[in-house]
């Protein structure tokens, strides 16, 4: 049997929610919401899936706290095993699992992840990728940009992604372009 639970948390930009699922004693996070200027992560969660519910896990709980000291700044580690990535296609677990792999305090273009993952004309295919990321700061995609420097989009939106970048020692222009020599891959 495959339950389906969410739990919500607090954070600098409101709050997000982990959905997890659980299959036979094993966990495994379906989904990370942010809230946005518009919508609640609870809301997105409760109308994204249906037959779920509120619950509780030691590992979400673990997760989720994690998840609140990166937001306090802190150099955390996430661990992608218990992420599901059946959710994903080939292509956008390639991504996700690309971006993981920047570190905190860099940034990447969706250009040099393409090209990182075999596909030299796949930019597009990135951002998209990376636009419907359902393991939101554990795969941390704030840190992915266009190639002229400029932010691009953000689930949590342009603000979070520029405070989120600000907050790991990387600069931003008031043209909203990053100003980094540290540039991965």
């Amino acid at each position: 049997m495959v339950y389906l639970f969410y739990s919500t948390f607090s954070s600098p930009f409101d709050t997000f929610t982990i959905v997890w699922r659980e299959v036979d004693s094993n966990l495994r996070i379906q989904r990370v919401f942010l809230s946005d200027p518009q919508l609640k992560s609870k809301i997105k969660a409760l109308e994204s899936f249906e037959q779920i519910s509120a619950g509780s896990s030691s590992q979400i709980t673990s997760i989720g706290e994690k998840i609140q000291r990166f937001f306090k700044g802190e150099k955390v580690e996430f661990d992608l095993e218990l992420l599901d990535f059946n959710t994903c296609s080939e292509v956008q677990k390639k991504v996700l699992i690309a971006e993981s792999e920047v570190p905190r305090g860099w940034v990447s273009t969706y250009k040099r992840i393409a090209e990182k993952i075999g596909k030299p004309n796949g930019a597009r295919v990135v951002g998209n990728s990376l636009a419907k990321n359902p393991f939101l700061i554990i795969i941390p995609c704030h840190r992915a940009i266009k190639t002229n420097g400029e932010l691009g989009g953000y689930q949590g939106g342009i603000e979070m992604k520029r405070k989120l970048l600000e907050m790991e020692g990387i600069d931003i222009s008031d043209k909203r372009k990053v100003i980094t020599d540290k540039i991965y891959y």
